[in-house]
This record gives C-alpha cells, sequence and structure tokens, in this order.
C-alpha cells in the first residue's frame, strides 16, 4: 500500500466527520464545511495551511513502538522444567497453553494465547512414555499450525525412536523415518534437537533440522575438575561410538582414546569383553549419546578396572535410566556419572554419584541464533556445536 510523506508542518482547514447509518451498511462523509466549486463545475479540494502545526488525526501514522515479540516459546508436559530454564535464559515468559488428557487417553490441547504470525517453538522431548509424548508433539505443532502461526519449529531435546534408524534384520521397520514423517505432515517447518543418536537421522526429515551437541556443557564441566590432562583417557563403551568419543576426546586437550569391543560368540554365550587401548592408572572417561539399562557402560566400567584405571566417570547426554539403570549406576563402579537435563528425572532416581548439567542455556542460545538467521561461522556460534 502506497504512503504519504509530508515534509513540513501542516494542519487541514476542514474537518470531517465519518458516520455508519444503522440502518444501511454504507460509509457517508459529513463536511463542516462545505465544498466550494470552480468556474467549470469541478470541486475545489480544501488544502493544507502552512500557518497550522497539527495533521489531521486519521494522516498521522501510529509511530507507537510494537513492543509485542514475534518469537513464542510453549511447553509440553514432558519436561516443563526444562522449558522454564529455555525461557529464562532468553529473558521471555513460556507461553500459555491448555493441554490435558481425557478419561479415554485422548490428548486435548488449546493455545491460551494468539499466535498469528509468530515465529513458535515447541519444547518436547519424545522420553518416556515415548508414545504418550511424540502424540502431544504432533497436536501442538497442528494446534499452532491452525492458529496461524508464521512458523513452527519443534524443539526436541531428546528424540526417541532415534535407535531405529536401520534395518538389522528382515521385516522391520524403520520407526525413526516414520517419526520423522509424523512431525513434518503435523506442520513443523523445523526441528531442532540434541545429540541424536545416528548422524543419519537429519537426513529422514524433509525439513532443515539443526543438530545441537551436548559436548560443550560436559566438557565444560570436565574443565572445571582439577584433573591432569596427562592422566585423562576417554573410552567409548562400544565400537559404534568411536566417532563421537574420538571427538570428545580431541576436544579434551586432545586425550588419548580408548575402545570396549564387545563379541557374542553365538546364541546363549556370554558376551567376550576386549579392551583397545591402555588405562592403566589413569582417569577414564566413559562417552555415550545416552544411558539406558546401562548394561554396556557398567559392563565397560567393570572392565576398565580390571585393567587397572585408576577411576572412571560416565558422561552422556540423554539418561533414559530404565531399570535397573539406578541400581546399576550407583553399584561404586563409577566415581561420577554425569548427565544433562534432556530428559526429567525424578528424585527417587537420583544417587551420589550423579551430577546433573542444564543444556537450557546451549538450546536457548541456539533459538535465538535460530530465530535471528545467524550463521555459525563466527565464534560464538561455531562453538556451540551446530551440524
Amino acid at each position: 500500500m502506497a504512503s504519504l510523506v509530508f515534509s513540513g508542518t501542516f494542519s487541514a482547514t476542514n474537518k470531517f466527520n465519518f458516520a455508519i447509518p444503522a440502518s444501511k451498511g454504507i460509509t457517508r462523509c459529513n463536511m463542516v464545511d462545505q465544498l466550494k466549486f470552480k468556474d467549470n463545475g469541478k470541486p475545489l479540494v480544501p488544502t493544507l495551511s502552512r500557518e497550522q502545526t497539527t495533521l489531521p488525526s486519521f494522516l498521522v501514522a501510529n509511530s507507537s513502538p510494537k513492543t509485542e515479540s514475534r518469537l513464542r516459546i510453549f511447553s509440553g508436559t514432558a519436561n516443563p522444567a526444562l522449558s522454564q530454564e529455555i525461557a529464562c535464559y532468553m529473558g521471555l515468559e513460556l507461553g500459555k497453553i491448555k493441554i490435558k488428557r481425557f478419561a479415554d487417553g485422548e490428548i486435548y490441547v488449546q493455545l491460551q494465547e494468539s499466535v498469528r504470525g509468530c515465529d513458535v517453538y515447541l519444547v518436547q522431548p519424545t522420553c518416556p512414555p515415548a508414545n504418550e509424548n511424540l502424540m502431544e508433539l504432533l497436536i501442538m505443532i497442528d494446534a499452532c499450525r491452525r492458529a496461524s502461526a508464521k512458523t513452527i519449529t519443534a524443539v526436541i531435546p531428546y528424540f526417541g525412536y532415534a535407535r531405529a534408524d536401520r534395518k538389522t534384520q528382515g521385516r522391520e521397520s524403520i520407526a525413526a523415518k516414520l517419526v520423522a514423517n509424523l512431525i513434518t505432515e503435523a506442520g513443523a517447518h523445523r526441528v531442532l534437537a540434541c545429540d541424536l543418536h545416528s548422524g543419519q537421522s537429519m537426513g529422514y526429515f524433509d525439513i532443515p533440522v539443526d543438530h545441537v551437541h551436548g559436548q560443550p556443557v560436559i566438557l565444560d564441566y570436565l574443565a572445571s575438575k582439577t584433573i591432569c590432562s596427562d592422566d585423562l583417557v576417554v573410552v567409548s563403551p562400544d565400537v559404534g561410538g568411536v566417532a563421537r568419543a574420538r571427538s570428545f576426546a580431541k576436544k579434551l586437550s586432545d586425550a588419548p582414546l580408548a575402545i570396549v569391543d564387545k563379541r557374542r560368540q553365538g546364541h546363549n554365550v556370554a558376551e567376550v569383553m576386549n579392551l583397545i587401548g591402555d588405562v592403566d592408572g589413569k582417569v577414564a572417561v566413559m562417552v555415550d549419546d545416552m544411558i539406558d539399562t546401562a548394561g554396556t557402560i557398567t559392563k565397560g566400567a567393570a572392565l576398565l578396572h580390571q585393567c587397572g584405571a585408576r577411576e572412571v566417570y560416565a558422561c552422556c547426554t540423554h539418561a533414559v535410566f530404565s531399570p535397573p539403570a539406578i541400581e546399576r549406576l550407583s553399584s561404586g563402579l563409577f566415581h561420577e556419572v554425569i548427565i544433562t537435563n534432556t530428559i526429567p528425572l525424578s528424585e527417587q532416581n537420583y544417587f551420589p554419584q550423579l551430577t546433573v548439567l542444564s543444556v537450557a542455556n546451549l538450546l536457548g542460545e541456539t533459538i535465538w541464533r535460530v530465530h535471528d538467521d545467524c550463521a555459525d561461522d563466527f565464534e560464538p556460534f561455531s562453538g556451540l556445536g551446530i551440524d
């Protein structure tokens, strides 16, 4: 729409009164002063006088600044504490949303504020119960889409079904691809995920994926501990996590790498554990993306102690902690178990060796950078570990 620009201070000599009759849906314009006509019968348009100093109200643009932000953050019921931390870091308040479950288990979602034309970020990990939280996320996305949100970003600190990323046997499903399709078809425009189980999961989405690594949070914590760099060795609990452990070791003073190799000789035959690397007299830091039942990592820790490790640390981003994980982790094999809060942890699952770090600042800063369309080629952003 074209706009009028006046370079001086003027005011109209004529005043207009507008009224809409109730009986007819038309607009009538009544002038205080009658229009004058030229000799040829054409009306003489009222002019603006230089002696006046004000403009008519309908010609004055509304210059009051817009204080309303176009960024909205909503939290699901899976991890509201993390969502609140993210909002506090960003200096925002969580959006008002109503989520309830009917007696038959169906989920109801209603936004309690307008998101028309807004960039909406929905924080909802698909942690246990995975199906409940996944369905809740899909309904939240649908509610935002039907409320005319400009963009919808699904912030998924923990992406469930990520381990079902390939077929290991015939007639298996690839559930990670199915979940990616569900999120896309629900109406999400972008996904922000933290430490996916495998990198190829990003390719399952037909929308942009921002992959954030939780390593900087854990590395900063380990750097604050008084551990000599010459005594450190980073250990991968299995062969599949070698790339992750190598990347971690490079950032941790370029520490040496060790690998736990486990092999099953046959069905119903115990696993054979072998250690590749030297851990004798050293502080071993075991790195993985998640701990579920803690079977693999506790067996690896026992092997490290047998090979002479002085202390064993366990580090992971996602603490799924399915039974009997707590009993295994608190058995005395680990000097410290370091996790993040991508998955909420109930109070009864805390034990003395457990340390919980927050990824709220990491996710909050990433949301700001995505919202502002910042590139990752300068130092403040490159340090976040975003793919």
